[in-house]
């Protein structure tokens, strides 16, 4: 058994890599900081297998998939990804770009090329790591509730195509609240909600995975922000998500 993490040098992928380590998956970690997997692989007793790539780029996507696509690997978890607050007009868009490239475009590359392995042998997992985020527009945080609308959306349209060919093949999306990790520090953002640990969402996530759950939404409260996001009128949602994002400070 072999499970491909990209992001796993922190936060939720790094949980989800000693989760799966401990259920005696093989691993193939996926990110550019090559001590942060290396510390991974010296604390588990399974094989571990590290790339340090930039998958920003569909070039190196691409290189990933054929430098590992004969490994018989039984799980993809997508969780690469990072985010940026402030006014549209005023965040820089060489850094939205990069964005747009790592939770857009990489996810969508690697998801594309496993699945059609995985569909020919008619088995394995897909988790894209999207957000709560996904659920509505996020004024504040445009590009970033942008990007993982579409992370869900792909993924969940790709869930039913699979279904409608009756295939035994996975793909679903893990959509967290406020999870303490390092993309806090990136996005230069400090949530008022209190976040959930790394370690509880992946656990949830990889349990619900397996009993191939479409939409993963770990927690009460970010079940019923979800609920609220599909009644409440856009307006309102548009005017609390607005608030939301300005109470969120840089301070660290």
């Amino acid at each position: 058994m072999r499970a491909l993490i990209t992001g796993a040098s922190s936060g939720i992928g790094r949980s989800f890599a000693y989760f799966l380590a401990d259920m005696g998956y093989d691993l193939i970690l996926v990110a550019r900081r090559k001590n942060k997997m290396e510390s991974i692989k010296e604390s588990v007793n399974v094989n571990v297998d590290i790339y340090s790539i930039d998958i920003s780029t569909t070039f190196n996507c691409h290189k990933l998939y054929n430098k590992v696509k004969n490994e018989d690997i039984d799980i993809i978890i997508n969780a690469a990804g990072f985010g940026l607050i402030g006014d549209f007009k005023d965040t820089n868009l060489d850094r939205e770009l990069d964005m747009i490239d790592i939770n857009i475009k990489a996810v969508h590359t690697l998801t594309k090329l496993f699945l059609k392995d995985f569909v020919k042998k008619n088995k394995g997992y897909i988790l894209n790591v999207a957000s709560i985020a996904a659920f509505e527009p996020g004024p504040l945080m445009a590009t970033y509730y942008a990007t993982k609308a579409y992370v869900h959306n792909l993924t969940t349209a790709i869930n039913y195509e699979l279904k409608k060919t009756k295939s035994n093949v996975y793909v679903g999306c893990l959509n967290p609240g406020p999870v303490d990790t390092e993309f806090n520090k990136v996005a230069k953002v400090k949530f008022n909600l209190k976040s959930q640990s790394s370690d509880y969402v992946a656990k949830y996530a990889i349990e619900k995975m397996f009993k191939k759950k479409k939409i993963i939404i770990p927690g009460f409260r970010i079940k019923m922000g979800y609920l609220a996001s599909k009644i409440l009128p856009l307006s309102i949602i548009l005017n609390y998500t607005y608030k939301a994002q300005e109470k969120k400070t840089e301070k660290f």
